[in-house]
């Protein structure tokens, strides 16, 4: 996702424009049901603060620049790696970073195209299609990361505290197929309004769109879904971390093991770890202030969730960042190994 900014020139609308009464049913069309996407808003967008457009050309470039740097180290390492659970881990990350590019490419090219022709939402799509496919990517892409960092802690956790058990199957094949069903089952919830579990709408400053959050119907069930499925991946990965750190201890602890499997497993569980902190600072501002809309009936602030929105779109640039900062400790500390050796 990308944060959002510039402000639009947006004619106020609301659910009153297009429903018709029973005095006129016979003269006005049909409603267009599809449309409701605008419908939340009744005030106009104008008076929201303006920032230049370049500022989100630049977000948007520059997370989109670090993940293909972060994918470029990563096939690097693949390529030289020999141990199978190093190969694994490598898969979910390679899956992480075409999320988040994938991710910032398809939310950043819609806001920087409307920061640019400052379009109109109702006449560039009436039927909101546009708008649809924007909040299923908002969601879709944003609930990944989180079911990612789950899928990672659970398979850093087979692979420390039930070694054999891993290796009864081919772990790439696995890796693959865990990094498939995290994508379709974030999908799968990112499509729920389209069936009629909430729904998606035009968001303050009116350049993105978002389920919409309240405590009624099946908007609070959508709001509860969402946020309770980010907070329990993202518990779940904090407490299989733990659990894997502590048998990390242990193995170092310990002298039946080799010192370049530790070396491997340590490493690993530094990216993890940081990929998990990161999350949690970035994600858990919106999940927790949905979650307390969704139960209380109290005003929900649009400012507030632009502002938690943002946080959460920094995800996508902190996180190539962690591969790539381990990654060059990597190679320093192998070229330090080597000049040792030289000298020994």
């Amino acid at each position: 996702m990308v944060g959002e900014i510039a402000a639009p020139s947006l004619t106020p609308y609301s659910a009153s424009t297009h429903l018709p009464t029973a005095m006129n049913t016979s003269t006005m069309p049909p409603v267009n049901r599809t449309a409701l996407c605008y419908s939340h808003h009744k005030s106009s967008f104008k008076n929201s603060p303006t920032i230049s457009p370049l500022h989100s050309a630049i977000f948007t470039s520059l997370g989109l620049l670090f993940n293909l740097v972060a994918f470029y180290v990563l096939v690097k390492s693949y390529q030289r790696t020999q141990s199978q659970s190093r190969s694994s881990f490598l898969i979910f990350l390679g899956g992480l970073v075409v999320t988040d590019f994938m991710g910032l490419l398809t939310t950043g090219s819609i806001v920087v195209s409307f920061h640019i022709t400052n379009f109109n939402w109702q006449i560039v799509d009436p039927n909101c299609h546009l708008c649809n496919f924007m909040g299923i990517s908002m969601v879709f892409y944003g609930l990944c990361p989180l079911l990612l960092g789950a899928a990672m802690a659970a398979e850093r956790f087979i692979g420390i505290n039930r070694p054999f058990t891993r290796y009864t199957s081919l772990p790439k094949n696995r890796s693959v197929s865990m990094l498939l069903l995290v994508w379709l089952i974030a999908g799968s919830v990112a499509l729920l309004p389209l069936v009629g579990v909430g729904c998606y709408h035009l968001q303050l400053p009116g350049s993105w769109c978002f389920f919409y959050i309240d405590s009624k119907g099946n908007d609070r069930a959508f709001s509860l879904i969402f946020s309770l499925f980010g907070l329990l991946c993202i518990a779940m990965s904090f407490l299989l971390n733990t659990v894997s750190v502590v048998t990390l201890i242990k193995m170092c602890c310990s002298r039946d093991k080799t010192r370049r499997r530790r070396d491997h497993e340590v490493e690993m569980m530094v990216q993890l770890i940081l990929i998990n902190i990161v999350a949690s600072i970035c994600w858990c501002p919106l999940l927790i202030y949905v979650l307390m809309n969704a139960v209380d009936a109290g005003g929900k602030s649009e400012d507030i969730v632009l502002c938690f929105i943002r946080m959460a779109s920094f995800n996508q640039i902190l996180d190539p960042w962690i591969y790539t900062m381990c990654h060059v400790a990597q190679l320093r500390r192998v070229t330090n190994k080597k000049h040792l050796l030289q000298w020994v």
